[in-house]
């Protein structure tokens, strides 16, 4: 019975892994639609989030490269910076509202869903 209750559990672990990481590519995915469209994050961050885009040579300070992997705001005080709540509030809020660059602008007109999607999208774009 022992191994038959520990194969059912570790199935049961497997498909879960499995859901998961399917889940959070179709985030990625979606996030990537967003990225490239209606965020027009691209614009400033490049289209590989190296901070490379059109309209970065005019901005100062530079904008985040995403490759870099790291983020510097802890905007909801819990003592880690860079998590998907401190980056959902930098983009639906903008960085100056943390002490960041004005150049990088709240987006308050896109869902919360839709830039837990972005987010999943930029945290692949890490090197």
């Amino acid at each position: 019975m022992k191994k038959i209750e520990y194969f059912v559990y570790t199935l049961c672990g497997v498909l879960l892994l499995i859901s998961v990481t399917q889940n959070a590519m179709a985030d990625a995915a979606a996030g990537k639609v967003i990225y490239d469209g209606k965020g027009a994050c691209g614009s400033c961050h490049g289209p590989t989030g190296v901070g490379d885009g059109p309209a970065a040579a005019a901005l100062d300070p530079k904008p985040r490269s995403f490759a870099e992997g790291t983020f510097k705001y802890d905007t909801d005080g819990d003592g880690k910076a860079g998590t998907d709540a401190d980056l959902l509030n930098i983009i639906k809020n903008g960085a100056a509202k943390y002490g960041g660059a004005p150049t990088m602008p709240g987006r308050a007109d896109i869902p919360d869903s839709e830039i837990q999607a972005l987010i999943a999208y930029i945290r692949t774009l890490k090197n």
